[in-house]
This record gives structure tokens, C-alpha cells and sequence, in this order.
């Protein structure tokens, strides 16, 4: 029977011979020290320089993930480990495995992940880029604090604590850098309780370049976020999309509008139509995702707008699509008559603008809410 212990610190391990001893002693050592009934577990993702050899003979146990990438290791580890608590750190040195009483003290609290703050601890010069450390760190956490209710100021620090049946639960998946963002954002997105506390970063004792890529890494922790926010990537952009172009549209078709030295008219028009219609469907998107969400689960959907996708039937939105349509009939056949009234010949295109377009509006919106509608249906079929 497999031994159980409060704490398990975990590290990620791919070739990290040259610093693994130096953290498995830290680690070994606080655990001595502060009496903390736990193990040392080292998650390898396929090392070819010895270092499963060298975490055995300090003390570590070593968990073999064969799928590679950082979340996967992570993940393969916390599937191994037997820790009631997790404490993950890289194995590079960089990160203080000596006090970890914090993490500790927050997570017996009842907290169920603990992140830590390299910005209030101290960041020993050369320890994090300057592209890391005044860009890409704090723009990717303003973005994640601006998509999500969470106040956590270092998203991407890799020195975190967490409950590892809570994390367990949130089924994180992502086998790249960007797991660091998916455990926090699926942890505010399902409720947990999250602490932050300062922690330290110094320059890591490698030799060899980090396996962290600052563009393409940055890339999908930036598509992470949007990806499980599609208000800010779908519905926010395209309400506004959709309300100015619906604005200028109503007022263009009246007539031209000056402003200044600057006169707007037909062309005008024409472009707040499309920014209408590109608005209605970033809109339209947001809705997709939303359905799809409420069956997958991918992100909880507990709003009043998920509620209202939820009990409101195709139907209603065929229904919806139809009467649009209808009305952009309505206008198009004003239109038709005015044309018949000039015996079919010759128009001012300007005039005649301003009513089609609204029309046209009307129809491809119409048309868009019918099948949509349908779509939003079938996404909602449950299947076992």
C-alpha cells in the first residue's frame, strides 16, 4: 500500500542534471526542518542526461510522463504524487524549495491553490528577462485579471501550492507552457479559494538555454485566455462592432451627415453595414461557444445569459430570423416600387442606397438568426 503524506513537492524535470540535486536537497531539507510529513517527486519528461539517476540517489521519487511538454509533466506527477498538498516548482534552481512554510500555512487554511508572487518577494537581477519581466508577465496578467475575477499579480510564477483533490477535479488538460494559466483560470471559473504570497526568483544554475520560448509560449498563454473568455473575444467586440455600425446605419440612411470639414455619406453607409454585420456575427459566435460550453463543460456557464441559451427553443429564434428577413422583403419591395415608379430605368445610386442596404441588412441578418438558431440547437443536443 502506497504511503500518504501531506505535502508532495513536485518538480518538472527535462535534463535538468546540473541543478536537480542542489532542489531536491532544499526540498528535503525543509521538510526535515518543519516537520511536514511529505515527499519529494520528480515528474521526468524523458531525460537523456542521467537526471532520473541523480533524483533517486538524492532522495526523490520519480514519476516517468512520457507525453511531452511542461503541463504534461506537471500533470503526470500530480497523478503520481500521494501528497494531500502539491507545492510545484522547476528544478532549475530558481525557485527557494528552503521555505515553502507560506504556501503551506495557506493551503491548511483551506485555500485550494496558492500562488506565488515574484514581484513582492525579490527578483535577483538576471533572474527574469526584461522582456518577461516588464512585458510579457505583467501584459498577459493585466489581460487575465481584465478576462477573470481573479486578483492574483503573477499568473505565470512556477512556484505554486495547491489542494490536489481540487486541482484533480478541474481536469486540466493544456501539455504546454500554458497550464500555468489554465490551473488559474479554471480554478476562478469553478470558485476555488486562491491565496497569493510573495515567494523569491534568482537566476537559474543551468548552463543550457531555458525551455521556455518568450513568443511562441506567450502566444498560448495569450490564445488560452481568449479562448476560455469568449466574451472579450467574441461578444464585447462585437456589441460595439454592432452598435456603432447600427447607429451610423439609421443615420446615414436618413441622409449625409457633416461633421466638421469631414461629410459622410453613402460609401459611410456602406461600411457601417459591414461593421454591423461582422459585429452581429463576432455576437453570433459568442452564443456558439456558450452553447457549446454548456455541454462540454469546457467552461462553467452558470450566467444569466447561458441560463437564457439554455430554456430559449430553436423556434423562437426561426421565428425571430424570419420576421427579419420578412421585413428586409418589406423594404426591398418599397424599393422595387420606387424603381417601377421610373419605368424601370435609370437611379440616383445614392438615393437608392440608403434603402437597399438597410434591406439587405434585414435579409442576411434574417437568414443568419434562422440558421444560427438551428446551430445553436444542435450544439445543444446531449449525447452519452
Amino acid at each position: 500500500m502506497n504511503e500518504q503524506y501531506e505535502l508532495t513537492i513536485l518538480m518538472p524535470c527535462l535534463n535538468e542534471a546540473e541543478t536537480l540535486a542542489a532542489c531536491i536537497n532544499k526540498a528535503n531539507t525543509y521538510l526535515k526542518e518543519s516537520g511536514v510529513h511529505g515527499e519529494v517527486v520528480v515528474a521526468d519528461n524523458g531525460s537523456t542526461d542521467g537526471s532520473q539517476k541523480i533524483a533517486e540517489e538524492h532522495g526523490a521519487r520519480v514519476v516517468n510522463v512520457p507525453e511531452k511538454g511542461y503541463g504534461a509533466a506537471l500533470i503526470g506527477g500530480c497523478n503520481g504524487a500521494r501528497g494531500k498538498y502539491v507545492i510545484m516548482g522547476d528544478a532549475d534552481d530558481s525557485y527557494d524549495f528552503l521555505h515553502l512554510a507560506p504556501f503551506v500555512e495557506k493551503l491548511r487554511e483551506g485555500y485550494d491553490l496558492v500562488m506565488g508572487n515574484r514581484f513582492k518577494g525579490g527578483i535577483e537581477p538576471g533572474a527574469m528577462p526584461p522582456l518577461h519581466r516588464y512585458l510579457g508577465n505583467p501584459v498577459l496578467s493585466f489581460i487575465a485579471r481584465l478576462f477573470f475575477p481573479c486578483k492574483i499579480g503573477d499568473y505565470h510564477c512556477g512556484l505554486r501550492g495547491y489542494n490536489r483533490e481540487s486541482i484533480l477535479k478541474l481536469g486540466l488538460v493544456t501539455t504546454g507552457m500554458e497550464y500555468a494559466s489554465e490551473m488559474v483560470v479554471k480554478a476562478t471559473l469553478n470558485h476555488l479559494k486562491i491565496a497569493e504570497v510573495p515567494t523569491t526568483l534568482k537566476k537559474d544554475g543551468r548552463s543550457h538555454a531555458p525551455h521556455l520560448r518568450s513568443w511562441s509560449d506567450g502566444w498560448r498563454h495569450l490564445k488560452f485566455l481568449l479562448m476560455h473568455s469568449p466574451n472579450w473575444l467574441f461578444m464585447y467586440p462585437g456589441l460595439i462592432l454592432f452598435f456603432l455600425g447600427l447607429a451610423l446605419t439609421v443615420v446615414l440612411s436618413l441622409g449625409n451627415i457633416q461633421i466638421g470639414s469631414v461629410g459622410l455619406g453613402v460609401h459611410t453607409l456602406m461600411y457601417a453595414a459591414a461593421a454591423m454585420m461582422v459585429g452581429f456575427n463576432l455576437v453570433m459566435f459568442s452564443l456558439f461557444v456558450r452553447s457549446y460550453a454548456s455541454v462540454t463543460g469546457f467552461i462553467p456557464t452558470e450566467s444569466r445569459l447561458d441560463k437564457w441559451l439554455e430554456e430559449t427553443s430553436t423556434e423562437k429564434g426561426v421565428l425571430l430570423g424570419i420576421f427579419l428577413f420578412l421585413a428586409g422583403i418589406a423594404v426591398t419591395i418599397v424599393a422595387f416600387c420606387i424603381w417601377g415608379k421610373t419605368g424601370f430605368g435609370g437611379l440616383s445610386p445614392e438615393s437608392m442606397m440608403r434603402i437597399t442596404i438597410p434591406a439587405m441588412l434585414l435579409i442576411v441578418v434574417g437568414i443568419e438568426v434562422v440558421f444560427g438558431s438551428f446551430f445553436i440547437g444542435i450544439l445543444h443536443i446531449r449525447h452519452k
